[in-house]
């Protein structure tokens, strides 16, 4: 039987979970929800970052990302930092779009699923 891997579980939710080398991310959010999109959609990929890095791996990996945005109109601004921070030609398959969050202070909010 393969081994799962569980990062920081709880009662709810585990930080990220590892099965046969491929990683699934928890959807992350912001540390400081005073943030604009921009400045919260930095924060959520410098942890993913951490996340990808503990578990062996970064983002020239990513398969697939899964991106609520509390308002579409922040689209362009969640755009200009992940172009930036994904590797040229890497752009894994993706989805983003408009959801009400569970707290109204987030603005962005992204799940990744990667490999190693």
């Amino acid at each position: 039987m393969s081994r799962i891997i569980r990062t920081e579980p709880n009662a709810i939710l585990s930080k990220a979970v590892e099965y046969h080398g491929f990683i699934f991310t928890q959807g992350v959010v912001a540390r400081d929800l005073s943030l604009d999109a921009e400045g919260q959609t930095r924060d959520i990929l410098a942890q993913l970052d951490e996340i990808l890095e503990e578990h062996g791996t970064d983002n020239t990996r990513i398969l697939q990302a899964q991106i609520w945005l509390k308002s579409i109109s922040d689209r362009d601004a969640l755009n200009r930092v992940w172009s930036a921070w994904l590797p040229a030609n890497m752009a894994p398959a993706r989805a983003c779009v408009q959801a009400e969050m569970a707290d109204p202070r987030v603005l962005v909010e992204i799940m990744l699923t990667t490999t190693k």
